[in-house]
């Protein structure tokens, strides 16, 4: 899938992002969970998707994943969390989920 990566969205397009952790963490609930930090996207419009493995989840290191994956002009809606509270000063439209 890594492979097949390509840049998203265009204006009059959506993608709705968001970061994920995918690990492990079976019954010790409220422990750290070790794993991979994910960060993806999908447009609504035509269903293409990226994925981008991450070191964490940090403000700069997603907007760099975005300005890298999401063309533009492109409508983000979002989850409001504070890594994306600067989305709109790079060139995306933004919207709340």
């Amino acid at each position: 899938m890594m492979d097949n990566s390509q840049n998203i969205g265009l204006p009059k397009r959506t993608i709705e992002i968001d970061d994920s952790k995918i690990g492990r963490r079976k019954y010790n609930r409220g422990h750290k969970v070790k794993g991979q930090w994910v960060f993806h996207g999908v447009e609504r419009e035509s269903g293409k998707i990226f994925l981008v493995p991450v070191p964490d989840a940090n403000a700069d290191r997603l907007m760099t994943v975005r300005r890298d994956q999401i063309e533009p002009g492109t409508t983000v809606p979002n989850d409001c969390w504070l890594a994306y509270r600067d989305i709109k000063t790079h060139g995306f439209t933004h919207t709340k989920l």
